[in-house]
């Protein structure tokens, strides 16, 4: 029997995960998930691990009302809140898409502006601002908060497994940033799903994912791998021709909860 075995959330793009018990969806995958986004001020473009290492361990929890609460080695913890419908506009880029949204304010652009050691703002998306997913796969009208293409991310406990049994030493799954873990599949199971269901709620699997040097980084330690393991093994036996591919992005038809131990069925 398929079952979903943890869910993961992250609600700035490239901190922390936050391990969920249940948690709600929107049309933008889990409520709180990637709606906060780090950009350089200068430029508005977006900020990741791929390139600032020490976000790994910016820790970043979401709450009921939409703020966020920001926390890293050698600062204090600050509250912030959602911005208000007069919150200054700001133009970013993320990868290929560019876009205006809400400002966190001066005290968030000062905190996250200290912690990344340059000039950095807070940015968040409300519903109405999202972008589209990525061109030619799922529908027209997809939509996407601050994740890199699509509102989801699945991947089987067994997949993990074989890699680990590869790659000759055990991975941590937040290594590769999933909101949801099925168990009881076999490894790559994912790769053949098209439509599942988990509770109540249908989502279809649109795009396997390509992975990146991001893999690389220990969530725990923010220290990159010397080997490039686990990516340097994906490459080996995993290669299509967008990339090393581990991992399959959903979208959510619907609205709906989620809570780990839920059964999963495959639709098709």
């Amino acid at each position: 029997m398929l079952r979903l075995s943890a869910l993961y959330r992250y609600p700035l793009k490239s901190g922390k995960g936050e391990a969920l018990q249940q948690v709600g969806l929107d049309k933008l995958g889990l409520d709180g998930d990637r709606r906060w986004m780090l950009v350089d001020e200068a430029s508005g473009r977006f900020l990741t691990q791929r390139a600032v290492a020490q976000m790994s361990q910016l820790s970043a929890l979401w709450n009921a009302e939409g703020g966020l609460t920001l926390d890293a080695p050698g600062l204090s913890p600050i509250d912030i809140a959602l911005p208000g419908s007069d919150a200054e506009l700001r133009g970013v880029t993320i990868w290929r898409d560019t876009l205006r949204v809400p400002d966190a304010g001066d005290a968030a652009g000062a905190w996250v502006s200290e912690f990344i050691g340059k000039p950095t703002r807070l940015v968040q998306v409300p519903l109405d601002r999202a972008r589209t997913t990525q061109a030619g796969y799922g529908k027209d009208d997809d939509q996407v908060a601050f994740a890199d293409g699509f509102p989801l991310l699945l991947i089987g406990q067994a997949s993990l497994e074989d890699l680990s049994q590869r790659v000759g030493r055990p991975l941590e799954m937040l290594r590769f940033r999933p909101n949801l873990v099925i168990e009881g599949s076999d490894a790559y199971a994912e790769d053949g799903w098209k439509r599942i269901r988990i509770g109540d709620v249908e989502f279809r699997v649109v795009k396997s994912c390509s992975r990146c040097i991001l893999t690389t980084i220990d969530p725990q330690t923010g220290v990159r791998s010397e080997d490039r393991e686990p990516l340097a093994t994906l490459q080996k036996y995993r290669a299509e021709a967008d990339g090393a591919m581990f991992g399959q992005n959903l979208v959510n038809d619907s609205n709906g909860r989620l809570e780990v131990g839920m059964p999963v069925t495959i639709l098709e």
